[in-house]
């Protein structure tokens, strides 16, 4: 049950970064007034996606939660990089991001490495 967990987490972790990403991508820049910006992020609370983001990232915590009681943190941890994984690949997909070769080795670093510690 502990690596349900560590899925979700990461399956919303990369929800919600992607979905912040994509929202203000929509939105113009963000204003220079010390009050403009204010009223800006304000006004971002409160956009349903956005909100969707937050949420997501509270019930992360509460699936994190849920895998550190199941599997040793040291085990555990590691995962959390899948979400970088996902969220690369897909903000290649959804946002057309460039991929470097730098990304594709770091990625595969990161992977080779999340393997490597889950197996000890």
């Amino acid at each position: 049950m502990g690596y349900i967990y560590i899925f979700c987490t990461v399956l919303l972790t990369a929800y919600g970064q992607l979905i912040l990403k994509w929202r203000l991508n929509q939105w113009e820049h963000i204003p220079e007034g010390q009050l403009d910006k204010m009223i800006f992020f304000a006004k971002s609370l409160f956009d349903p996606y956005i909100f969707s983001s937050f949420l997501s990232a509270f019930i992360a915590s509460l699936t994190w939660m849920g895998a550190l009681k199941e599997i040793e943190l040291s085990k555990a941890y590691p995962f959390m990089n899948l979400s970088l994984l996902l969220v690369v690949l897909l903000s290649l997909f959804l946002f057309r991001e460039p991929v470097s070769m730098n990304k594709v080795i770091g990625c595969a670093c990161i992977a080779l490495g999340v393997f490597l510690v889950s197996k000890a």
